[in-house]
């Protein structure tokens, strides 16, 4: 019985794998870029931009943008950090201008994933540009909102989430991933988010997890290493987030 559990287990996370490559394959018709503030100097040094159908930028995101070169589609937030010269260059380019007030319920992060995920069509995949510098519940939040259930959709995978900030990358992950690309030694955390992960298998990863369950606040997925380019994640039910501090050496705490 255990055997035959195994094989049809396995056959389960292989198809997870497959749609997952899938979606490594998302065209830019398909994304939509989120550039958010909170970036240094520097930061963004070299990062080659995701081609995308459409850029959204909250609030002090615009200057970001208009320093890596992209045309903002919509500006979004109270506009407390958004130049009024780059404000109007959004409207004079025919991009769309929406303020709030600065004593509202939400980030200006979180009105920007709302206003990627409700574009007609939906996005298959949000990537949203920033840095890790600012404040550091900022920082917390704007991590944990990827993870939110409002952009799992019905289907409780919805639409693709991942971050780059700086040299760091998050993906939630409420299926399957594939990581990557990463140098082998490169370090990896996995941490589950709004409950328990179940049954997480990981492959290509120094320390693998078979069918494990990660508890929200314990550090046991926290410093894995890759052994190759990429590795896959799979978990059964809740999410994960996959963080690559885009660091590698050192051993495990």
């Amino acid at each position: 019985m255990l055997l035959i559990m195994d094989s049809e287990r396995d056959r389960e996370q292989d198809s997870d794998q497959d749609r997952e490559q899938d979606r490594e394959r998302v065209p830019a018709t398909d994304t939509v870029l989120i550039v958010s503030g909170g970036v240094a100097p520097g930061e963004l040094s070299g990062i080659r931009v995701p081609a995308a159908r459409c850029v959204i930028a909250a609030d002090g995101g615009v200057v970001t943008a208009s320093e890596l070169g992209l045309r903002v589609d919509e500006l979004i937030g109270d506009l407390d950090s958004a130049p009024a010269s780059l404000q109007a260059r959004v409207a004079e380019s025919g991009g769309r201008v929406r303020r709030y007030r600065a004593e509202k319920d939400a980030t200006d992060l979180e009105l920007a994933l709302a206003a990627a995920v409700s574009r007609d069509p939906p996005p298959r995949r949000v990537i949203v540009l920033g840095g890790t510098g600012g404040r550091l519940d900022h920082l917390l939040a704007g991590a944990l909102l990827l993870a939110a259930p409002q952009w799992a959709g019905r289907d409780a995978t919805g639409t693709d989430v991942e971050a780059w900030l700086g040299r760091a990358k998050i993906t939630v992950i409420r299926r399957a991933a594939v990581l990557g690309p990463a140098a082998p030694g490169e370090l990896v955390t996995l941490l589950a988010v709004g409950g328990m992960a179940r049954g997480v298998t990981t492959g290509g990863l120094l320390y693998p997890l078979r069918a494990a369950d990660l508890v929200p606040g314990a550090s046991r997925g926290v410093s894995n290493r890759f052994v190759a380019t990429t590795a896959t994640v799979t978990v059964s039910a809740g999410v994960l987030l996959a963080i690559q501090p885009g660091e590698g050496g050192g051993r495990r705490p």
